[in-house]
């Protein structure tokens, strides 16, 4: 008779704690670790670990999979890249509460600020809810490849109780605060893991009009995290631009809402070129006021924030160019035959290329000395003379064609990766000082969104390959990232049950071949609703991922099984 239902031997414990790595075996029975150490017992399933990795299963933090998780029993890519529990309705998007006439809007605004098809959502969306209760109850009745929770996002929220005010801006009086205050806590005490925002330039509707959060009063802010923080449950989550005119406001509206709530609160972070400097006001805004006894943590990326570009993207250099734009519907094999005629390339090159403002990214589409052709496997820290301009200068063209020809490869598949944030001076030195503070969490791989732009999800892998192995200056040590990207976030949301691979813990975990690890080049497939495009991206390396228990993917293929399911907030073992 077996002990156990899993058992994973010998392999090199890290166990998320933050403590040295150790040779351990790991036993399972009935979704929750029983014992670490030596197990003599045996287990139903047992997975030999010599000589790999045993690591808790990743915690992704900040998702936009409240779509996807209603058609798809796999949130793939995240779950490729050693991810067991995805948080989504991140930015203060999101799908619930919505009334009937409310729905277009709430897509339109999705596929602006986060780049998902809008026929995608209007063909794969049920609406078989209102409230955010229902919604989740939704969620509930599937089965995933791994754990999903969601949080309820304001623009909805503003949208529901507002309506047209909502659209326009406006200031919410004070029975309309009352109303959302309770509309937020009524979803958390759902299970609904807290409340998003949003405040940044860069959110906008599919018709360019901004996210109806980003006007909201500081009242209206700190009546919802008091509101929240009533509950005893609930974690809040901001993105703003922090410019030098905002980032004291900023600072003060931040300390405002989560001293109201009590409760933990997070917001995004990145280095801007424009102020490479400026993200470290608010790393030393984070150390005075986590001494101040308040929980506060920034999301940083692993890697640049930006964009891909190609023909079959959302965006590539010649996006706003008017003779590629009467190609830009064909096929992609059939456009770049097109376009590799002579007289369509002059055409097109004497037209030039320029910026489409209207879209993320695209203000930087004329910023060649930040384009660099995308290889498989991906430099995510290429050199600066790798880039368009620099090649195109050397060999004597202009970096316009030299774009035009990387995008014709492949029969139409060769990408530009653009880098517009973090990669300052062709480095990320800032990157590793922000995952190395004391007071931030990875995250804003934005899983399961910007699905024609990016593909972001593998944050994960690009710590363990990057941060960990690869680097050559400034590597981060092994137990470190493991411990950020399993426990802290999962602390950071208020999932106190999982993130360590200790007795009476979640039995989520990867057994990862790190000397083999390796990302390859995102790809377009069209398998979204109504044939929808999105981006995914695979690695090697990941030889085991299990959640709850039961392993999901074996050598990066699914195993069939689909143990995750909906996390609702506070039904979670104490910290």
């Amino acid at each position: 008779m077996t002990a156990f239902d899993l058992v994973v031997r010998g392999g090199t414990l890290v166990d998320g704690s933050g403590a040295p790595s150790r040779t351990a075996d790991v036993a399972v029975r009935d979704g929750i670790v029983i014992e670490v150490g030596r197990v003599p017992g045996k287990g139903e399933r047992e997975i030999d670990a010599d000589g790999a990795l045993v690591v808790p299963g990743f915690v992704d933090l900040h998702t936009h999979y409240d779509g996807q998780a209603t058609w798809d029993n796999r949130l793939q890519p995240s779950s490729w890249h050693g991810v067991t529990t995805v948080v989504m309705g991140n930015c203060g998007v999101g799908f619930a509460p919505a009334l009937p006439k409310d729905r277009a809007r709430l897509v339109e605004l999705m596929e602006g600020v986060e780049d998902i098809p809008g026929v995608a959502l209007t063909e794969g969306l049920s609406w078989e809810w209102r409230g955010f209760a229902d919604y989740l109850d939704v969620l509930a009745g599937r089965n995933y490849d791994l754990d999903i929770a969601a949080q309820v996002p304001h623009a909805a929220l503003r949208v529901r109780v507002m309506g047209e005010r909502a659209a326009a801006h406006a200031r919410a009086n004070a029975s309309e605060i009352a109303e959302m205050a309770a509309l937020a806590a009524e979803a958390v005490e759902a299970g609904a893991l807290g409340f998003s925002t949003s405040r940044t330039l860069n959110h906008k509707s599919v018709s360019g009009e901004l996210i109806p959060s980003y006007a909201a009063g500081e009242d209206e802010l700190t009546a919802i995290a008091a509101a929240i923080g009533a509950t005893g449950r609930g974690v809040l989550q901001l993105v703003t631009d922090w410019t030098d005119e905002t980032i004291a406001t900023d600072f003060a509206l931040i300390e405002a809402m989560v001293a109201a709530a009590g409760r933990p609160m997070s917001f995004s972070l990145g280095q801007n070129p424009a102020s490479p400097e400026r993200f470290r006001a608010a790393l030393d805004f984070l150390t005075e006021v986590n001494a101040r006894g308040h929980r506060l943590r920034a999301q940083v990326a692993a890697r640049g924030i930006g964009v891909l570009l190609g023909l079959d993207c959302t965006l590539n250099p010649f996006t706003a160019n008017p003779v590629w734009r009467t190609l830009a519907g064909l096929p992609v094999a059939e456009q770049a035959a097109r376009m590799a005629d002579p007289a369509v390339r002059e055409a097109i090159l004497a037209e030039g290329t320029g910026p489409a403002r209207n879209l993320i990214g695209g203000a930087f589409l004329d910023r060649y000395e930040l384009m660099f052709e995308l290889g498989d496997p991906p430099d995510y820290e290429p050199d600066p003379s790798s880039a368009v301009a620099a090649r195109a200068a050397a060999t004597g063209r202009t970096p316009q064609e030299l774009a035009y020809d990387i995008l014709l490869s492949g029969e139409g598949t060769g990408m530009l990766y653009l880098p517009f944030s973090n990669y300052v001076d062709g480095s990320l030195d800032g990157v590793r000082d922000m995952l190395a503070h004391d007071f931030t969490v990875p995250g804003l791989s934005d899983g399961g969104a910007h699905v024609g732009t990016i593909c972001d999800g593998s944050f994960p892998t690009t710590l363990l390959q990057h941060w960990v192995r690869d680097r050559q200056e400034g590597r981060l040590p092994l137990e470190f990232v493991v411990a950020r990207q399993s426990r802290a976030t999962a602390e950071a949301v208020g999932l106190t049950d999982r993130g360590l691979l200790r007795q009476g813990y979640k039995a989520d975990l990867n057994v990862i071949d790190l000397p083999s690890l390796r990302l390859h080049r995102p790809e377009i497939r069209h398998d979204l609703p109504a044939g929808g495009r999105r981006f995914v991206q695979r690695a090697e390396g990941y030889l085991h991922t299990v959640v709850s228990g039961v392993p999901t993917y074996t050598g990066g293929e699914p195993t069939g099984e689909l143990p995750g399911r909906l996390v609702r907030g506070g039904d979670l073992m104490a910290s």
